[in-house]
Formats: C-alpha cells, sequence, structure tokens
C-alpha cells in the first residue's frame, strides 16, 4: 500500500466508506532516547456499528494516518452523573471464556459489565482468530454474534497484522512482544431501563511493539467507549458499541522507559476485574 492509498472499512464499521491511511515511517530503534516530548495527534470522530475498541489505534498504527468519519451517533437521554464509589457488591458471580460474567441486573452491574467487555475487546487476543471468536461469543447479545463476528474477521485481516508487524496468529515476531490492552479510568451511565443499558467507558490504551528495532513503540491514547448493552439471559451482553477520541490529559515529562522494560512489564503485570 503506497502513501495516500485509503482503507475500506468493512462491515464492523457503520457507515463509515473509507478511511485514509499510511504505511509506517521506517529506520532506527523507536525506543532510543531517555525523554520524548509530549506530541500532538489529530483523529477523526469514528463510529462504529461493530464493537471496536482498539483496532481504530491498530489501523493507525500500521498505516500512520488520519481520515475524515463520521460523528458518533449520540444518545437522546440526557446523561446522569455521579461519583464512581464501590458499592461493596461482589461484581461478578462467574467468568466466561476467561472474562468475567454474572453482572448484576442494576446500574453498577452495567457500568462493571461495559468496563470489562471494553478490556476485552481492546486485548491483544482480539489479533488471534480463534481467541476473538471466544472473547465475541461470550459478551455479545445473541442476536448481534454473526454480524459482530463477521465484522471483526474482516477487521483484523491478514494485511491488517502483517502491517502491524504480527504473523498470522497475531503474534509478535522474535524479538518483539505485542502490547495491545484497554485500562477504563471510569464509567457513566448515559441510559437504563431493566432491558438495555447505554454506558460511556473512558479508557485509557496502550498499542504497539516493545522491541529495540520497533518502528511502532508501544504509545498511549485516551478515548470514550459508549457500549449499548441488553439483558439476556441472565446478564449484560453486547448489542453494539462507539468510539471518540479523549477526554485526552496533558502528558506528563516522564522518562520514556526502553523496550526491555516495557516488554518485562507486559509480561509480569497482569490485568484487572473492573468493578463499580
Amino acid at each position: 500500500m503506497s502513501l495516500g492509498d485509503e482503507h475500506q472499512a468493512s462491515g464492523g464499521y457503520g457507515g463509515t466508506g473509507q478511511t485514509r491511511t499510511r504505511l509506517p515511517e521506517g529506520g532506527g530503534d523507536a525506543y532510543g532516547g531517555a525523554r520524548r516530548g509530549g506530541r500532538t495527534s489529530s483523529r477523526s470522530l469514528v463510529t462504529v456499528v461493530g464493537v471496536v475498541v482498539l483496532l481504530i489505534a491498530a489501523i493507525a498504527f500500521a498505516n500512520r494516518g488520519g481520515g475524515d468519519a463520521p460523528e458518533a451517533a449520540g444518545t437522546a437521554d440526557k446523561p446522569e452523573t455521579s461519583a464512581t464509589a464501590p458499592s461493596g457488591k461482589r461484581p461478578v458471580k462467574a467468568a466466561a471464556g476467561g472474562i468475567p460474567s454474572g453482572f448484576a441486573h442494576d446500574r453498577q452491574g452495567a457500568e462493571s459489565a461495559a468496563a470489562n467487555y471494553a478490556v476485552a475487546l481492546g486485548s491483544d487476543g482480539m489479533f488471534n482468530k480463534s481467541r476473538r471468536h471466544e472473547i465475541v461469543q461470550a459478551i455479545a447479545a445473541p442476536n448481534s454474534v454473526d454480524r459482530l463476528l463477521a465484522g471483526f474477521d474482516a477487521d483484523y485481516s491478514a494485511d491488517l497484522l502483517k502491517k502491524i508487524g504480527l504473523d498470522g496468529n497475531g503474534h509478535a515476531l522474535p524479538g518483539s512482544t505485542f502490547v495491545n490492552r484497554t485500562l477504563p479510568a471510569g464509567t457513566r451511565v448515559t441510559s437504563f431501563s431493566d432491558s438495555t443499558a447505554t454506558v460511556e467507558v473512558w479508557c485509557n490504551g496502550l498499542f504497539g511493539l516493545a522491541g529495540e528495532n520497533s518502528t511502532n513503540p508501544v504509545t498511549s491514547s485516551w478515548f470514550t467507549v459508549t457500549m449499548k448493552l441488553n439483558w439476556s439471559s441472565g446478564d449484560w451482553k453486547v448489542l453494539e458499541t462507539s468510539q471518540k477520541t479523549g477526554p485526552t490529559p496533558v502528558p506528563g515529562d516522564n522518562p520514556v522507559s526502553g523496550a526491555e522494560d516495557i516488554s518485562k512489564a507486559v509480561q509480569e503485570f497482569g490485568g484487572f476485574t473492573y468493578a463499580r
């Protein structure tokens, strides 16, 4: 793909048309230097009919570009804000495919479900077909499974994996560590009923390849995922989601860690079960 080529979005993208992309800039040790100053980036608002969390970041890293996309559909309900605080309730009762399940049939249960589902959909497992199917089948509403699977399989194509620097199974090549994590910072319910809920999850994301010769070093981004959930078979399940950039804090002046430290941290630090 040459500079200025366009990436055709699959059925997992609702009405986005095309997204302009560029190939990554090559050469050099991406982790060289003790400090890195803050940089600004311009990303368009992206609407996703399928459930897409960090796939947009993956495409951006693979192609280093941006383009226009339609605005995400908002909700007609006025958001109700409240402080995020622990309720003292046990968040989940069981796990399906390694993903928490059995959320409470209330507003807090919907928030906990949305946060945990954002983590699963923003994990490196989404780049492996077998694991991707397990994740989607575990969290999607029954009437959404086939549509979401079809969209994801098209989005996480062999061509995308190659551009990122992964093999056909979504694994990093020898000498590199693939990082793709979503870290919820907070949640809020914008609409709620006995059978449906819309929850916004404010997230920090980590994405890239940790390796001495990586041209896609691990960087962080901030975004908000809006999940539409349905109460189905005794649990909250995903119908669809949309994503937008920010809110983004001012970057700090922390020293940038080397590839070895990043790789070690990814291997040694596990994730969390999120609950309000």
